[in-house]
């Protein structure tokens, strides 16, 4: 089907910024000044343990002044060894690593892993399935957008919208409980289906906050989109080129706020997305305010395509009926023997995967998050390698922050939208 794409102007002024200064232009280049008349450039530690990092983010600032010279991101306080502890899990046992990562979206990284594992292994799961994993992506994608809404209001000097932001959070960590016994940790998925079917009303708790959110979400574009405040921070801040964004690997909102409309939904889909209507929000000047406007263009998309998803969402089974997959449930393993054995034996030994290797990408709330999985042909994978968006993003940072105000540079790094979770996995 044709990509639709949205372009953004609001609150622009396409010759002159808010301050009466030129606009900057993404392609000009910074000149920093040699120290003069005996001064010395002075380092300084943000982080790790420092709001503004969003994480234990250690960011080590050469100044000029208040000028940033250059900055270097220390990363590893958090280090979990995620993709080593897969190498000694077997395939269903990964699932609570996945949440872990990408704890302000568990959702969408529960659902990537088990779409590649089962592309590993050539399981098709139902249809049923396929719509309660958008569903819950969707969910988690706006649930991981109002966080980095919420706190990067905070760091601009907007304290209302947190308040807002994280009210609605709220809504959505009660379905997260109401349909995994977890707020944040959920492991939802199974290889070849889910933990469960949803329980009876989650679907009409999820549309009550649907009807709700919309007013949360005008309320914030009333507080910030057209702030002057606002504005004077973001625009021009942080701004990098297509063509850098493309080099430096940047994908997600990060990307395409430099007018590059690449979303995996669209150009690789996944869960029958090709069916979904919705449009890629896209950007002009690759700046903070761009990144801004395509995240909350965003929560709108998302918004649309849960509605979608609901209405078609069909009956029949969520797991693939499979004894070698599958577990049986409750009343035929306690009255069935060949139930039991199949029980007994996908807990004990686990899903036998063939030999062979599968890379599977899927759009995360943050960019293209791929699994990379390799097997021998037994019950846990050789290797697990996660490619994931922040750690792609964040490199970026020094570039981008080079020849801006330090205050600048808190801005721009809760621009990207970054999670330590999956950094140091």
């Amino acid at each position: 089907m044709a990509q639709k794409t949205v372009e953004f102007t609001v609150g622009r002024n396409a010759e002159m910024g808010m301050d009466g200064r030129p606009a900057a232009s993404p392609l000009e280049p910074f000149e920093i000044a040699e120290p003069t008349l005996g001064s010395e450039h002075m380092l300084v530690n943000v982080g790790p343990q420092h709001p503004a990092t969003h994480g234990v983010l250690r960011l080590v600032c050469e100044l000029d002044g208040e000028t940033v010279v250059d900055v270097t991101p220390h990363i590893g306080f958090l280090h979990s060894s995620f993709e080593k502890l897969g190498e000694y899990r077997t395939w269903n046992q990964i699932v609570p690593l996945t949440d872990r990562m990408d704890y302000l979206a568990p959702l969408i990284y529960n659902c990537a892993y088990a779409m590649g594992v089962e592309r590993l292994m050539g399981i098709e799961v139902t249809e049923r399935c396929k719509v309660v994993r958008v569903i819950l992506m969707e969910m988690d994608r706006i649930f991981g957008h109002l966080l980095w809404l919420g706190t990067t209001a905070i760091d601009v000097g907007a304290f209302t919208p947190f308040l807002y932001t994280f009210q609605e959070r709220e809504k959505i960590y009660k379905l997260h409980e109401a349909y995994t016994g977890a707020r944040i940790t959920t492991s939802a998925t199974r290889v070849g289906g889910m933990m469960a079917d949803l329980p009876e009303g989650w679907t009409d708790q999820l549309r009550a906050f649907m009807d709700s959110f919309p007013n949360t979400l005008n309320e914030v574009h009333r507080l910030l989109t057209n702030n002057g405040i606002h504005i004077g921070r973001t625009q021009g801040i942080g701004a990098i080129s297509a063509e850098d964004a493309i080099n430096w690997g940047f994908t997600g909102p990060n990307l395409r706020a430099t007018g590059v409309d690449y979303d995996v939904r669209k150009d690789q889909p996944y869960y029958d997305y090709e069916t979904y209507d919705f449009e890629v929000p896209v950007g002009q000047h690759g700046d903070c305010y761009d990144r801004y406007l395509c995240r909350m263009e965003e929560m709108a998309q998302s918004l649309s395509i849960l509605r979608q998803a609901l209405d078609r969402l069909p009956g029949g089974p969520i797991n693939v009926e499979d004894p070698n997959i599958s577990l049986p449930s409750k009343t035929d393993a306690m009255n069935d023997m060949e139930s039991m054995i199949h029980h007994f034996k996908l807990i004990t030994e686990g899903i036998r995967g063939p030999v062979g290797d599968c890379y599977a990408p899927v759009e995360g709330s943050k960019g293209e998050l791929g699994m990379y999985l390799v097997s021998d042909g037994g019950t846990k994978p050789v290797r697990w390698r996660i490619r994931p968006p922040s750690f792609v993003n964040i490199a970026v940072l020094p570039k981008l922050s080079r020849g801006h105000m330090i205050s600048d540079m808190i801005m721009i790094n809760a621009s990207l939208d970054i999670v330590l979770g999956e950094i140091d996995r």
